[in-house]
């Protein structure tokens, strides 16, 4: 592992203040952009991308170059030496000789995780397969402050994808530090928020309920948080086919939602919310692309530890990240997305969340696994 190098993989690789600090420097660069126009003068971004991306890549690299620093990368697998098989830790070692600081998407749960551990530089998990996307929630919580006045003493509705929806991981992992958050969960019952999340909601005392219908929630809603079915996640094309329509917001179906109702979604939308829903003052989605550039850009610099954001509170940070005691050579990680199921020589490890059950961690994509030590 390398030494002395910070990186992003989960939301919670970020202290609350931090949070805070992060949202106060996209503030001042709302105020006064022209200021910032050079703090990354020659830093370098690379963007890795191995899965298809619109706003995340163009947002990271559009927050780089309005930093004054440059951007290297690649928009695919194809197109990187991940289609002659290189290995997720290979390509880091490599790339991390080239590049400041390094955005990763990859569609293998862990594999951000992965490349933290061979990287020079910082890394930035820009989504992993269902599992983390924490720039997107640093956006969203910027969005919600701004149209809420506050983050806390909120009724939260997440609808659609709950399994699958990294970005609505991180939104609850995020939004569980501030006082007063209450969930409705809405989705099918083949799409729920998978099992380590409900486990961990229950046993910090978390308000949360769990729905199918979104219609009976939308009035007692703050926040309504779409999601899309994600295609891409579904190994059955029969099933996604099913549930893909399971949930579409409609001007209609707004009647009774509260005037102040803020309505977002990471994008990109299929059908889930109309287009007509767009001309409601309400609808926020696609304001949070515009937080999520700002929010990028603040959060390269305090990874760089630059001009213009607080620096970094490591101490801090090792309080809220204590470290674990991990386990291998116990049995093997049960989820088939994982990066252990086809990282080169990369074991399983687990630590321990349950001794009497016997129940383990993934230390790579948070799958619970009931093993014997």
């Amino acid at each position: 592992m390398k030494k002395n190098i910070r990186s992003v993989i989960d939301i919670l690789d970020l202290s609350k203040r931090e949070v805070e600090e992060l949202m106060d420097t996209a503030d001042a660069i709302e105020a006064d952009p022209a200021a910032f126009s050079e703090v990354c003068k020659h830093k370098q971004l690379a963007t890795l991308f191995f899965e298809p991306s619109t706003r995340t890549r163009l947002s990271f690299e559009s927050a780089m170059l309005s930093l004054g620093g440059s951007v290297l990368g690649f928009s695919s697998a194809n197109s990187s030496s991940a289609a002659k098989g290189e290995s997720v830790s290979d390509t880091i070692e490599v790339v991390s000789n080239y590049a400041d600081i390094i955005a990763m998407r990859h569609p293998r749960e862990g594999a951000a995780f992965v490349a933290s551990q061979h990287s020079n530089v910082p890394v930035i998990n820009a989504g992993d397969g269902g599992h983390f996307h924490p720039t997107q929630t640093l956006a969203d919580l910027l969005c919600i402050r701004r149209k809420k006045g506050k983050l806390d003493g909120l009724t939260i509705g997440i609808c659609g994808d709950l399994k699958y929806g990294r970005t609505v991981h991180s939104l609850i992992d995020a939004m569980q530090r501030y006082e007063g958050t209450r969930y409705v969960l809405i989705s099918p019952k083949e799409l729920r928020l998978p099992a380590y999340m409900t486990d961990k909601l229950r046993a910090e005392g978390a308000d949360f309920e769990e729905k199918l219908e979104l219609e009976s929630a939308i009035p007692e809603l703050d926040v309504l948080y779409m999601t899309r079915i994600q295609k891409e996640r579904f190994e059955d094309e029969a099933e996604y086919q099913r549930l893909k329509d399971s949930y579409v917001l409609t001007i209609d179906k707004l009647e009774h939602a509260k005037k102040d109702l803020c309505i977002m979604h990471p994008l990109p939308r299929v059908n889930e919310i109309s287009v007509k829903v767009d001309e409601d003052e309400r609808a926020c989605y696609f304001y949070e692309t515009y937080c999520g550039k700002q929010m990028r850009m603040a959060l390269i610099m305090k990874l760089l530890g630059l001009s213009g954001a607080a620096p970094l509170c490591e101490e801090e940070h090792k309080a809220e990240k204590a470290p674990a005691k991990i386990y291998e050579g116990i049995g093997e990680c049960p989820n088939n997305a994982c990066i252990s199921k086809t990282e080169q020589e990369l074991p399983a490890r687990f630590e321990l969340v349950d001794e009497k059950e016997h129940i383990y961690r993934c230390i790579y994509c948070d799958a619970l696994v009931k093993l014997e030590s």
